[in-house]
């Protein structure tokens, strides 16, 4: 029987927090055809979702490097509005950038943005990058051009994108490979390496984007309703009762799973510094529950087998 208990949490704001508007001059693009491994969007075990922020990178073709736009800042904007009806809503995101110019790049936007499967980088006041742009659903993306009237006048090319996501534009830490240099999203303010963004390519605001040449390490010690347990790779852990809750660390983590009999694979949270996972999912015995992790560095990062976890009744033997 599926675990329909409430995901919802409080949310808090501080009297006084400043909450600053807008978006900063510079997004970034790309085709979908250029991306050959999105990063993931964390769900539970009935496909709720269970964070706004992407986990890990994307990973482009070969050579590929994100494009950018740069924009006014004043007239642009990213909104994100519900669509559909209960229970299949979905957000609809819209941006909307404008570039000042209109000599002949600028022009010729129109033709490798429309009609094109584009993916969206926008960057917020606080550093953060939002995604436009969803693995599951196309983007539609369309350019309008104004030559301005009169001496009073303004110029501008903007390009407006559609695109529907399970959540209002997603949150991106990982690594953005420009022509400028590597950059990445960060609530702290970071300083990036090449671009004049204030992203940080030293990686470690959420899981998966702490840095994606480093190999992610994994303590042999388990926290398993609230027990360590020594595990090793290939090996077997012995529960008696239900499961309720799974802790783990490390260093880099940027992918952990469970799958429960031979039920798909469900996702469990890493914090954003890589460091610790936890799962409270409660798993009735008797049951097979097997964990899965990540290792290696960038593209050669592979989900693996790490152990498994036998759930028998109190009456069964073989009690650990």
């Amino acid at each position: 029987m599926p675990d329909c208990s409430s995901i919802q949490k409080s949310l808090a704001w501080c009297q006084g927090k400043p909450e600053l508007p807008g978006v900063k001059r510079r997004i970034y693009y790309i085709s979908k055809y250029d991306i050959l491994k999105w990063p993931r969007l964390l769900h539970d075990s009935n496909g709720r979702l269970l964070s706004a922020e992407y986990i890990g990178d994307f990973t482009l073709r070969a050579d590929v490097k994100w494009k950018f736009i740069d924009v006014i800042p004043e007239k642009s904007q990213l909104t994100s509005e519900a669509q559909g009806e209960y229970p299949s809503q979905t957000q609809l995101n819209k941006l909307v950038a404008v570039h000042p110019g209109v000599e002949l790049d600028a022009t010729a936007a129109a033709a490798y943005l429309n009609n094109n499967d584009n993916v969206f980088l926008v960057e917020d006041m606080r550093g953060d990058y939002r995604v436009v742009g969803s693995e599951n659903w196309p983007t539609k993306t369309t350019v309008t051009q104004d030559l301005g009237q009169g001496a009073t006048g303004s110029t501008s090319t903007t390009i407006n994108a559609e695109a529907t996501d399970e959540c209002p534009a997603p949150f991106y830490f990982g690594e953005i490979l420009t022509d400028e240099g590597t950059t990445s999203g960060t609530s702290n303010g970071g300083s990036s390496t090449g671009g004049n963004n204030s992203g940080s390519n030293t990686g470690g605001n959420s899981g998966g984007s702490s840095s994606s040449s480093a190999a992610p390490t994994y303590s042999d010690i388990a926290q398993l309703n609230g027990q360590n347990y020594s595990i090793k790779k290939g090996g077997n852990a012995t529960i008696t009762g239900n499961l309720t809750s799974m802790a783990f660390s490390g260093t880099n983590m940027t992918y952990l799973s469970y799958k429960v009999g031979s039920s798909m694979q469900t996702e469990i949270a890493i914090n954003s510094a890589g460091t610790s996972a936890t799962c409270n999912e409660v798993i009735s015995a008797p049951n097979t529950v097997t964990i899965y992790r990540e290792e290696g560095t960038g593209d050669n990062r592979t989900t693996v087998l790490w152990f498994t976890i036998s759930l028998i009744n109190p009456g069964d033997l073989g009690q650990n």
